[in-house]
């Protein structure tokens, strides 16, 4: 497992942290320092077709080595880390055969990995753990899935003896700011199908992720000296406390689990004149996203309502966009390439924990551009904070899976699609 360990952290040293308020594509320029290497690496262990694109899209192809047809199938991971946390200065602990209990991260700031509260930790005693220093993030999302795929695809180079169809693998910037599918190139990666290496703990497999909407909410107000302010004051920020307080209150993401959607405030600003609220909205179920849009535009209706005599125009502008949409619409009609992955991993004796995703992945999107794209477990846990980790047997499990999926693959006779 050392390759591992040595390939790992050669990516997350390499700062990628992604910007949101960032016109271009990557949205960050040192995102482009791990996508080269990526080239480099890929050439380097005898993949063809490597190409990076003038975005920062690397893709890569092993070729075929048996005589058959075989779809050509994917794997897809991206290389930014989240703006959440900062990525810079990354020095990463290795902890071999953890014993249990709690891990000092950080000796003089006294921060403390401890399964008293991180409870998933005792899932993995006795193995080897790579921790933060409790200063940044580590970025094994999604880094982890990066040397996943490109050690699986080593790995299958170097054993021709399994047999496996054309098999292309995509890294892509920017999926932490929710722009990692903008522009791939689905027709270009030329699969039939693909897997984001993107999931947390091992035996993760999700076809099902949220339909996803953000809403932008500005609140008009009037300032007047608050000592002669009675009957002409509006105050913006008490409007936007209001409209706030009229969302469901056990609806958010604290209190919901599974399936339950939610409403997220992720932004609050504001003076007497202006305020802004910014929120995400959260469902599986596409009839009740819809109402859940609906129901911003309606508290936002009900305000306006209230103040149209006193203000004289709409002093509530509600935006409500969508962002991305549950892929589980277009890898149902697919369903043997989530069996498939199913299937590799009970050979591999992995426990599927086939369950929604209660987020989404670059894998939404491009099901929804015409590449059906289930996501597997990569390994990690608490992403985007001090307090990140993963398992090196759980990346090393990851690996096995996608080799045992390229086998699969060239064994399986697949429907007609």
């Amino acid at each position: 497992m050392q390759n591992i360990i040595d390939r790992f952290i050669s990516y997350v040293i390499i700062d990628t942290e992604s910007d949101a308020n960032s016109p271009t594509t990557p949205s960050t320029k040192k995102q482009l320092d791990l996508a080269n290497l990526l080239v480099k690496e890929l050439n380097t262990i005898g993949l063809t077709e490597v190409t990076i694109d003038e975005n920062g899209y690397v893709m890569g192809t092993l070729p075929s080595n048996v005589d058959h047809e075989v779809p050509t199938i994917g794997f897809v991971s991206h290389y930014d880390t989240s703006p959440d946390f900062t990525g810079k200065n990354v020095k990463p602990q290795i902890i071999e055969n953890y014993d249990g209990g709690d891990i000092v991260l950080n000796k003089e700031q006294n921060i403390i990995l401890s399964p008293s509260y991180f409870k998933d930790l005792l899932l993995y005693k006795g193995q080897t753990l790579i921790t933060t220093n409790g200063l940044t993030l580590l970025g094994a999302d999604d880094k982890a899935g990066l040397t996943e795929i490109v050690t699986a695809m080593e790995y299958l180079v170097q054993h021709p003896e399994i047999k496996h169809g054309k098999i292309r693998v995509g890294f892509t910037p920017d999926e932490e700011i929710g722009r990692g599918a903008d522009i791939f190139d689905v027709e270009k990666f030329g699969a039939k199908w693909a897997y984001t290496m993107d999931g947390s703990q091992i035996g993760e497999l999700e076809y099902e992720n949220f339909n996803a909407a953000g809403a932008k909410i500005k609140f008009k107000g009037k300032s007047v000296h608050p000592g002669y302010a009675k009957g002409k004051m509006i105050n913006s920020m008490l409007i936007a406390n209001d409209f706030i307080n009229q969302l469901p209150k056990n609806e958010i993401p604290q209190e919901t689990v599974d399936y339950e959607g939610f409403y997220h405030v992720v932004g609050l600003s504001g003076s007497i004149e202006e305020s802004v609220v910014e929120l995400i909205i959260r469902d599986h179920d596409a009839n009740l996203f819809q109402e859940r849009k609906n129901k911003v535009l309606e508290i936002a209706e009900e305000i306006n309502k209230k103040f149209a005599q006193q203000f004289g125009e709409d002093i509530c502008i509600a935006e409500v966009k969508d962002q991305y949409y549950n892929m589980r619409e277009k890898v149902e009609p697919m369903m043997f390439i989530v069996d498939l992955a199913e299937e590799a991993m009970k050979q591999l004796g992995i426990i599927p924990l086939i369950k929604p995703i209660r987020g989404g992945t670059d894998g939404s999107r491009l099901s929804y551009m015409g590449l059906p794209c289930p996501n597997i477990f990569a390994g990690g846990h608490n992403f985007h904070g001090k307090y990140e980790y993963v398992p090196v047997e759980s990346m090393q499990k990851a690996v096995d899976v996608i080799v045992k999926i390229a086998e699969l693959t060239a064994k399986t006779d697949f429907p007609e699609k």
